[in-house]
């Protein structure tokens, strides 16, 4: 639920930073003039940033279940430049590949992905500027490091999508670090394999903040950003400092990334441990270069290049890891180290920091989504090494599902067709060599680990065309719809002594509706044959029975009305076709399913027989059809220019939509009781089925 707005007023008059209880008792005369100049400071501060706010819609990709899923997200963001670069959390732009950013006027700019760091959960956009005409406002980054407890500051942003806001606060911590149950620092992190936080110290402040609020703009009294709100709940909320910010956004950029070193090794504060210097190290990575250069966990880290270390609390040591990080790639660095009561000194090489999060891609036609493994991906799950590819996702009925052994979720895939894959280049490369054939073999020969097994297993290298769903072969069929009548139903019917079906619908413009059948009849037998079902595993009796006898003959159902009985002659008819039975059609350039219309839709809609079209039936929310405003029930009736009165006109539609490729495609639909315009704009390019699939 939002958190209820909140008065300025109430809360600046209990800012020490401006006047204190006492000087505001003393003069209450001055109250207003009090309020006004309060006012004019938030409202001075607020314009120099709020027009720098923008919200961000993204369309993201993702690659579970063996294809590529497409979702909507959102988030805040500030633009910081001139030129149109947009500073904003990494968790808003994971999986984007659609960014739009709405400004203060309303007006809604395309933008791209300059950079993303996910170590720091921030990333940077780049407005298209091409079509924006005006002056572009942009905010300042302010010194972080001049924030004070009780400082007043205000966040800003588009909490649950809504229109941007501010909400007003404290600072409440400027230090805050978040530690492990035994107080070794231990970061975050933004799922399994990507850590976070690592280098900050976040700004802790009372502003409210909700989903949404993420990658908006931490704002002091004079105007300026001193953070970037990220995370919050429970009356607290966390704020990346513009120092780091600032340092982190020129580097993306500059690069598209932030070069970092990577040493290989863990440490904690001396605090508890006995030492009065230094920075213990906890942990060393046996493949990293400073257990190659001699470090050992235990040793106490003394001096880098000579310059003493004297890590004693927990809030020293990310600015340390960062000063690790910040080491020049390749260039020796001088550690001098304390172990059994001898100092030593050793030179290490820093390697370069790579990503903790392997790239994704979606192998359709093989049904998998497979990922790289990254050496924080190996440390996670304890692999013998980076080589070979993650499976994280596999399609239902794909043939890497239907394998035996079928191939799941966590595998690892070692080798196809006795060619070993090395990581993720490699295995697009063999989808590439083998989806190009001009015959495909029947089956593909995979190589697996799952669970220290090593496995094989045959794979076809395309699914089996899906097939319509078999129609079943026509049987009589009476008109109506009914429901179960047992003992203690009949009794509050006032049939004691029977059981039966009773009619809960007459379907209009059938045989049964020109007979005399009424709703709340209960039919107890058919040609003399008694009809009394014991339980709801009855439930079919009714169904069975007329199916057995012929269409067009003519039957005689005995009922009870209003508890007496009677007989009622009825002509049985034809099966009428169901949902389970109508025939569909996957689009997948705009990721929708529609089918046609049967009988039992025009009833439940209760349209009549000149109501015409097909019928959605899925559509992917963040897919062409998705984003156009098209969803699950809706009736297509027109497409462009075309009337859609069955399957057959709308796949022809959909053909020369494909042919055509129209920037807007315009969808008339019936939803409910009205008719609505959609309008979708595709983003028409080269499928990335065989020749390039699209990596994340």
């Amino acid at each position: 639920m939002p958190t209820p707005t909140r008065s300025f007023l109430p809360a600046l008059l209990s800012i020490p930073l401006f006047f204190s209880p006492a000087q505001a008792l003393a003069q209450p005369h001055d109250a207003p003039a009090l309020r006004a100049q309060m006012r004019q400071l938030i409202a001075g501060a607020r314009d120099q940033v709020f027009p720098a706010l923008v919200n961000i819609s993204v369309v993201t990709v993702d690659y579970w279940q063996g294809k590529e899923t497409k979702g909507r997200s959102t988030g805040s963001g500030t633009i910081i430049s001139a030129d149109g670069y947009v500073l904003t959390n990494a968790h808003v732009t994971d999986s984007g590949k659609k960014f739009t950013c709405t400004l203060s006027d309303k007006s809604e700019i395309p933008a791209t992905l300059v950079g993303e760091d996910p170590l720091t959960d921030l990333a940077v956009l780049k407005l298209d500027l091409k079509s924006f005409k005006g002056t572009l406002a942009f905010a300042k980054l302010g010194d972080s490091d001049s924030l004070t407890v009780g400082d007043s500051v205000m966040a800003m942003g588009s909490p649950f999508s809504l229109s941007r806001s501010v909400t007003l606060g404290i600072v409440s911590n400027t230090e805050r670090v978040f530690a492990a149950s035994d107080d070794e620092f231990e970061g975050m992190s933004l799922d399994l394999d990507q850590r976070t936080g690592l280098f900050a110290r976040w700004i802790q402040h009372d502003a409210s903040i909700n989903p949404g609020n993420s990658g908006g703009p931490l704002v002091s009294m004079d105007g300026q950003v001193v953070g970037v709100n990220t995370r919050g709940g429970s009356n607290m909320s966390f704020a990346v400092p513009a120092n780091i910010a600032r340092e982190v956004s020129n580097a993306l950029i500059a690069n598209s990334e932030v070069p970092r070193s990577w040493l290989g090794l863990n440490v904690r504060q001396t605090q508890r441990t006995g030492f009065d210097k230094g920075v213990l190290v906890t942990s060393v990575d046996q493949e990293g270069p400073a257990y190659k250069a001699g470090l050992r966990a235990g040793d106490l880290l003394l001096s880098i290049h000579n310059e003493p270390l004297n890590i004693r609390f927990i809030e020293e040591v990310p600015p340390l890891l960062k000063r690790l990080a910040d080491l020049p790639v390749g260039k020796p660095a001088e550690l001098l180290y304390l172990r059994d009561a001898k100092e030593s000194k050793l030179t290490v090489v820093p390697e370069k920091l790579l990503k903790d999060r392997g790239d994704r891609t979606a192998l359709r036609s093989w049904g998998l989504s497979v990922q790289q493994i990254t050496p924080v991906m190996a440390r996670n799950r304890r692999l013998r090494d980076t080589s070979g590819v993650l499976v994280v996702g596999v399609r239902a009925g794909a043939g890497a599902s239907t394998a035996e052994p079928a191939i799941s979720t966590g595998d690892i895939i070692r080798a196809i067709d006795n060619q070993p894959i090395a990581d993720l280049a490699a295995i697009v490369a063999a989808y590439e060599s083998i989806m190009s054939r001009e015959k495909l073999p029947d089956f593909m020969f995979f190589e697996f680990d799952r669970d220290e097994k090593q496995l094989a297993t045959l794979v076809k290298p395309k699914a089996d065309k899906p097939e319509d769903p078999p129609r079943e072969v026509p049987k009589a069929w009476l008109g109506v719809a009914t429901q179960v009548v047992l003992k203690d139903l009949a009794k509050r019917l006032n049939i004691p002594d029977s059981t039966g079906f009773r009619i809960t619908r007459v379907y209009p413009g059938t045989k049964a509706a020109a007979a005399d059948l009424r709703v709340g009849d209960v039919i107890v037998s058919i040609n003399n044959e008694k009809i009394a079902p014991k339980g709801n595993q009855d439930s079919k009796t009714l169904e069975r029975k007329v199916r057995s006898l012929a269409i067009d003959q003519e039957a005689t159902l005995a009922v009870l009305r209003e508890g007496k009985p009677l007989d009622v002659k009825v002509t049985l008819e034809r099966t009428r076709l169901g949902p389970d039975e109508a025939r569909r059609d996957q689009n997948r350039d705009f990721e929708m399913t529609v089918r046609e219309l049967t009988f039992f839709d025009r009833d439940d809609n209760k349209w009549d027989e000149s109501v015409s079209g097909v019928l959605v039936e899925q559509v992917e929310d963040a897919g062409w059809a998705g984003l156009g405003g098209l969803g699950s029930g809706d009736l297509i009736q027109r497409i462009g220019d075309r009337a859609i009165t069955d399957l057959a006109s709308y796949r022809a539609a959909m053909d020369d939509v494909a042919k055509t490729q129209p920037e807007r495609i315009s969808f008339v639909v019936l939803r409910g009781i009205r008719t609505q315009y959609k309008f979708v704009e595709p983003e028409w390019k080269p499928s990335a089925d065989a020749k390039e699939p699209a990596k994340k």
